[in-house]
């Protein structure tokens, strides 16, 4: 099942349909985003093998200036792709689902390409999937967290950020290692 309900939290084991979803919504984008994205890649938990993952698709769009996309707004909403809001400085947040019922399927995260949040994304994914090892300590994490804040994801992300620093700081030193 895909989606979650504004505001909770609970994790599924990784499902392959995760990746088709991505895969479809990422096609979709290109419709839309032709000429202004550079890059749309899966990212979050949910493009990480062998992990538990909140059952919602991060996806990243990579553009050269953030305000290419607004023009774009229009044509997103018609496809069911919904501006939230700036949610981080360089990015912006379009969310799909069902908003009746306050429900949230996918995260569209759209970052100028040479903001250091689109390499962090990447970095994160791939450095993961590279070492199951460090997936899995993040993976405990998780599963900890969600006991105590099933129900506030706000408290249940703020537990992973410590942990996630410094995993990004590892990411970034294995990948410098390929450049």
């Amino acid at each position: 099942m895909l989606g979650l309900k504004r505001g909770t939290v609970r994790l599924l084991p990784h499902q392959t349909s995760w990746e088709e979803s991505a895969a479809q919504t990422i096609e979709l984008l290109w419709t839309v985003m032709d000429g202004i994205a550079v890059d749309i890649q899966h990212i979050g938990s949910t493009a990480i093998r062998h992990i538990c993952a909140k059952p919602i698709i991060d996806l990243a769009v990579g553009v050269r200036h953030l305000d290419d996309i607004t023009p774009l707004i229009p044509q997103l909403n018609s496809i069911g792709v919904i501006y939230r809001n700036a949610d981080h400085p360089g990015q912006q947040l379009f969310v799909m689902g069902d908003f009746e019922n306050e429900i949230r399927t996918h995260h569209i995260h759209v970052v100028e390409i040479d903001n250091p949040a689109w390499s962090d994304y990447i970095n994160f994914r791939d450095y993961l999937n590279d070492h199951p090892e460090k997936a899995k300590l993040y993976d405990d994490l998780k599963r900890k967290l969600i006991q105590q804040y099933a129900e506030n994801r706000g408290l249940y992300t703020a537990g992973k950020q410590e942990l996630i620093a410094a995993m990004l700081k590892e990411a970034h030193q294995y990948k410098a290692r390929f450049n």
